[in-house]
């Protein structure tokens, strides 16, 4: 299934047109029409009002070789919501909640050489980190941003799909991350992304910071296997490297390079390896009433032992008050 920002574009049209033609029309008794994806967020003075819900905080704990740490307690650990103390209401140090995953796969001509290697590491990572409960979904990134396998657990059919990939022209690597993060949207439990690219963004109409927004919208953790080339930095665009590395890390993610099959098996092999000592940290926000659209989220471990001092903690950037429409 082809998934493109023009088609969706001409869809909402559609739908818009059928709404303005619904509201001229005289309503029925007792009838409605809804269509709350499409409906502005309503504003509270002085302040934005948001729904208290839970907030999710999936974070990964590594030392300084970057190997996972799993061994830590709620006791630990400090959370705080744009600077202000929360009280964890939820503690798991090895979620079982299930994956959701979107292998999203670059396949434009600049990386045409390395596509043999880049299936071979992704079939090899299906068949490593799939549970019966997961699922995961093969997306092919070039001019156009394809559905090849959608969600399922079928790790036979997710290869098949993974060797059918075709090379093609140009990259439309944030309309990927803004698509990928649509089809997540809606899925239970946890939510990743995994993409291989080489970093450059060509035919995107999606920008940065929609890309981003959609990822932290869907709760997105966005994991990019960037592939150099092998001529040192000819043919590298840094900027789109620099711009993955953030989005990765504002998703509480991470980035890796690669230009052999070793790189490529080593990244697959530590995404697969946080993903099963992740740490679910969750809370009921402490402030109904927000000036701003988005909260930021800190994570602290509050252990005294030394050795603590040099981990690195990761989680998402933050989360927006206004569900994603």
């Amino acid at each position: 299934m082809r998934l493109t920002r023009a088609g969706l574009g001409q869809w909402s049209l559609a739908l818009c047109s059928l709404l303005a033609l619904t509201s001229l029309a005289p309503a029925q008794s007792g009838e409605t029409f809804h269509s709350s994806r499409f409906q502005a967020p309503k504003k509270d003075a002085p302040g934005m009002r948001v729904n208290v819900r839970l907030v999710n905080v999936f974070t990964t704990v590594t030392d300084t070789h970057g190997a996972p740490i799993s061994s830590l307690t709620q006791a630990d650990f400090r959370v705080l919501e744009d600077g202000i103390p929360q009280t964890i209401s939820v503690f798991d140090r090895e979620s079982e909640m299930p994956l959701s995953i979107a292998l999203a796969i670059d396949t434009s001509g600049s990386t045409r050489r390395d596509m043999p290697l880049e299936i071979a590491s992704a079939k090899k990572f299906v068949r490593s980190i799939l549970r019966p409960q997961d699922r995961l979904a093969v997306f092919q990134v070039n001019e156009n941003v394809d559905e090849l396998v959608s969600f399922t657990s079928d790790t036979r059919h997710i290869q098949r799909g993974i060797d059918g990939l075709i090379p093609g022209a140009g990259t439309s690597l944030y309309d990927a991350i803004f698509l990928c993060s649509e089809a997540l949207l809606d899925r239970q439990g946890r939510r990743v992304l995994v993409l291989i690219t080489d970093g450059g963004d060509t035919t995107s109409k999606t920008n940065y910071n929609g890309a981003l927004r959609r990822a932290q919208q869907a709760e997105a953790i966005v994991y990019s296997i960037i592939v150099v080339p092998i001529e040192a930095d000819a043919g590298r665009n840094i900027g789109g490297e620099h711009a993955l590395i953030q989005i990765s890390k504002d998703t509480g993610g991470k980035h890796y390079y690669a230009d052999s099959v070793a790189d490529l098996d080593s990244a697959f092999r530590q995404i697969s390896d946080e993903l099963r000592t992740q740490y679910l940290i969750a809370y009921y926000p402490n402030r109904q009433v927000s000036e701003s659209p988005f909260r930021r989220i800190q994570v602290e471990i509050t252990k005294s032992d030394p050795e603590t001092k040099t981990y690195q903690v990761r989680h998402r950037a933050g989360y927006y008050t206004a569900p994603a429409r």
